[in-house]
């Protein structure tokens, strides 16, 4: 771990949890530990970049990795940054760490109310926090972390709306086939087709074509026209505009044929994906008849968008905001508990840029306050400006890029919702209609939708759309499954079997 790093006063540096290595979790480690504070980031990857930063491994040998990645430069400066600080000592990485519960070390009672000026806000209690996390592939052997603060750089996931056929071989994510593309340098099948609605889109689209893949058909179910209806708060990022503006002329340059206002109504095959059926969607969301067209393909690559993971924040009592699907934050990325900052895409789904952007104003303003010193928000001005015009630059983006408004009218009573119960579309409708569910709880506790392995990540939205109950992030005390050993053992941190500790001692002054 290196030289622990030295505080103020001479004694032991306070101690920075970073959990999450993606953009905004590097942007945080890297903005508290040049100054002065030492941070231990905590991931659950091989190696540091998350999703948007996701490397091949070395052991293939990748010789242009930059090619599937569009900002490289800045990879290289987290990365180059990160190096430095690990061979100072300043930063220890701990990859191959599922975090599934971050703990308040203290006996005072949890605070869950809104942010409030700082001179209202109590400081800190003495004890500060642990991480608790699985380590390795296997994930039955327990770890913690203790430190003064946490930043939680939890990242989202992606949501997948369901429809016939989607659970055949060969359906993935959008994130899914991108994240095989970068990580593992390869394709699911010879020809694709694109479907769903959002940016992340293209990017999938254009690195599946350019890795050699036929891509059939880009499939967005939204209306790019409607851009033209939120010029305003687009027009102040034109970096972005010319992103997406480079992204369709590739597509192009392919011959990728670009269907908007299109859906996906059913996927084809027996063993594994064969055929997707797509058609257009009237002014209202629904489906045109008449307009149903047939795309032979081997591969699907599906996604609706990012939804925000709340476990770790809403476990410790962070407040979400009024959606319900983001973790609330002041202009310091501070939650409404003490102690605890969160940035990237917990807060609200933004892209790399702003996480980067929220990461840094993190970092810096729990560095300044683990030393015991008063925030200057002008040294970061440049980040709070930044995440200002990207803030409205993604909310008018989430305007134009939803899900058609009546999808669920294509999803058959035969068709799976919930993969790791089996549970059908017709029983979450039995649910509501025969037997009185008017939420989407009674409906879980009804059909056993969302009690499987995923805790209802894949299929939550689904469900929330089947039942016609608004969608929100289901409270969970962990954030993954945890085995009863680790439950039972957790907290011996010392005695025989326990846990063992991999960071220095809380040791700096409470926290603002």
């Amino acid at each position: 771990m290196g030289t622990e790093p030295v505080g103020p006063r001479g004694g032991p540096s306070p101690r920075l949890a970073v959990v999450g290595a993606g953009p905004a979790g590097l942007a945080a480690a890297l903005a508290a530990a040049e100054r002065g504070v030492g941070v231990t980031v905590v991931d659950s990857a091989e190696a540091p970049g998350g999703q948007f930063y996701r490397q091949p491994t070395a052991a293939l040998g990748a010789r242009r990795p930059q090619a599937l990645h569009h900002q490289w430069r800045t990879w290289r400066r987290l990365r180059d940054g990160l190096e430095r600080h690990l061979a100072a000592g300043n930063i220890t990485l701990l990859p191959e760490h599922h975090v599934w519960c971050v703990e308040r070390r203290s006996d005072a009672p949890r605070e869950q109310r809104p942010c409030t000026p700082r001179e209202q806000r109590p400081s800190d209690t003495p004890g500060g926090f642990t991480v608790h996390a699985l380590l390795g592939p296997g994930q039955e052997e327990a770890v913690e972390v203790r430190a003064d603060a946490v930043v939680l750089a939890t990242g989202g996931y992606e949501k997948v709306l369901p429809f016939p056929g989607w659970t055949l071989p060969g359906v993935v994510t959008a994130g899914g086939a991108q994240a095989m593309l970068k990580g593992g340098l390869v394709v699911s099948g010879r020809t694709a087709v694109v479907a769903g609605t959002g940016p992340l889109l293209l990017p999938v689209a254009t690195g599946l074509a350019a890795a050699g893949v036929r891509v059939a058909a880009l499939v967005e179910s939204a209306d790019p026209k409607a851009l033209v209806r939120r010029a305003g708060p687009l027009v102040g990022r034109a970096d972005k505009l010319a992103e997406g503006a480079g992204y369709a002329v590739e597509l192009l340059r392919r011959r990728v044929r670009t269907l908007v206002r299109h859906t996906v109504v059913e996927a084809h095959g027996t063993d594994r994906l064969e055929a997707v059926t797509v058609a257009a969607l009237d002014a209202e969301g629904r489906v045109r008849p008449g307009s149903e067209r047939r795309f032979p393909c081997d591969t699907l690559a599906v996604g609706h968008g990012m939804v925000p993971h709340t476990d770790l924040a809403e476990s410790l009592g962070c407040r979400v905001d009024a959606d319900g699907m983001s973790v609330a934050v002041d202009d310091e990325q501070r939650t409404d508990v003490p102690g605890v900052w969160a940035a990237g895409e917990a807060t609200g789904i933004g892209g790399a840029a702003l996480s980067l952007a929220e990461g840094h104003v993190a970092g810096r303003s729990a560095a300044a306050r683990l030393r015991g010193r008063e925030p200057d928000p002008r040294e970061w001005a440049a980040a709070a400006a930044s995440r200002t015009r990207l803030r409205e630059f993604f909310a008018a983006l989430d305007t134009v890029y939803v899900p058609p408004a009546h999808w669920a009218e294509q999803v058959t009573d035969d068709t799976v919702v919930c993969r790791c119960e089996e549970v059908t579309a017709g029983a979450v409708r039995e649910a509501v209609g025969e037997l009185g569910a008017g939420d989407v709880r009674t409906v879980k506790l009804l059909t056993r939708a969302g009690m499987g392995w995923c805790q209802g990540r894949m299929c939550g939205p689904a469900v929330a759309g089947l039942a016609g109950c608004a969608e929100t992030v289901a409270r969970r005390p962990f954030a993954r499954p945890v085995p009863l050993g680790v439950l039972a053992r957790a907290g011996e941190t010392g005695e025989p079997g326990g846990a063992p500790v991999e960071s220095g001692e809380p040791g700096g002054p409470p926290v603002e």
